[in-house]
């Protein structure tokens, strides 16, 4: 009788135990893979992004649609062409939660070097479908069709850099071992992370306390059960050991998002021309906002370098 009890009690235990998993893992699914306003995030913008979210709505733009790769769902875009025609090209990838037009100030900067602009929603971002988060890596075979897109508008002889912050920054170091056309010279990144998982594991660990193991890997097959791509697959490291297009990536020594260990494994990961340039005092996606003329030196001094 006290063995059956004792059975009883344990089945109850492990069913308890395994409810209570299952729990975590839909929670913490919700609350890094489903598209939403999160308290975690800064909401506050700086002055010089202000102006450039006013300067933005004045210029003349264009807005873009496409279909997502290998899926129904509806892609949204914003065109800034140059003030005067040119065939040179910046694509930007936004951030986590963002938008292609919260990236404002680096299309203004951009802009303002006498470069045609094309930022992109994300699947469940801005104005675009989706109802999950796809950390970049999903987005990149998405980045490969607006490089289509791109291309047909401003002609073959087009020169395309790629420029991705946090998120994006992730989005293009993922893109930097795809199939690239020949249009796309170099890439900049600013502050992303080295893999889905890494970033997981950094913020379970600094906001929550929570080890690794065994919550992560779980939350991250919910996701890959749940969103419908493989989490476990998406790092930055084998696609930038295929990488061939020179690489500047930029990284604040005071990012607690991020951290800078990322940047550097992702830099000795490279064997394209590359620089790797932290910037002191700069927390997360703010090296511009820190270092405005450094910033603008550093960034367009590659472009110029890569794509005369």
């Amino acid at each position: 009788m006290k063995h059956r009890k004792g059975t009883l009690i344990a089945s109850l235990m492990g069913m308890l135990v395994a409810a209570g998993t299952l729990g975590a893992c839909l929670y913490f699914y919700d609350y890094a893979f489903v598209p939403a306003h999160k308290t975690f995030l800064a909401n506050t913008h700086s002055k010089l992004e202000r102006d450039a979210e006013r300067w933005l709505k004045s210029v003349p733009q264009e807005t873009w649609h496409m279909q997502a790769a290998a899926s129904d769902l509806k892609l949204v875009a914003t065109y800034v062409p140059a003030a005067k025609a040119t065939a040179r090209t910046v694509v930007i990838a936004h951030g986590y939660m963002g938008s292609g037009q919260e990236m404002a100030a680096k299309i203004q900067l951009f802009h303002a070097a006498g470069y045609n602009v094309l930022a992109p929603d994300d699947r469940g971002h801005g104005r675009s479908q989706g109802d999950y988060v796809g950390y970049g890596w999903v987005d990149r075979l998405d980045y490969l069709k607006w490089l289509d897109r791109l291309i047909d508008r401003t002609g073959r002889a087009s020169q395309i850099a790629l420029y991705g912050e946090s998120m994006g920054g992730a989005t293009v170091m993922y893109l930097s071992g795809e199939r690239l056309p020949q249009q796309v010279q170099a890439i900049i990144e600013d502050c992303g992370y080295t893999s889905i998982m890494d970033e997981l594991s950094y913020q379970a660990k600094s906001q929550f306390g929570i080890p690794r193991y065994p919550l992560v890997p779980l939350v991250a097959l919910t996701a890959t059960i749940r969103a419908r791509y493989n989490v476990f697959t998406a790092s930055t490291i084998p696609a930038l050991r295929r990488n061939t297009r020179p690489i500047l990536f930029i990284h604040g020594l005071a990012d607690t998002f991020v951290p800078p260990s990322m940047a550097t494994r992702s830099y000795d990961a490279t064997t394209a021309p590359k620089r790797l340039w932290l910037v002191p005092g700069a927390k997360h996606a703010a090296s511009l906002d820190k270092q405005p003329t450094q910033y603008r030196k550093v960034v367009l001094g590659w472009l110029d370098r890569y794509m005369p």
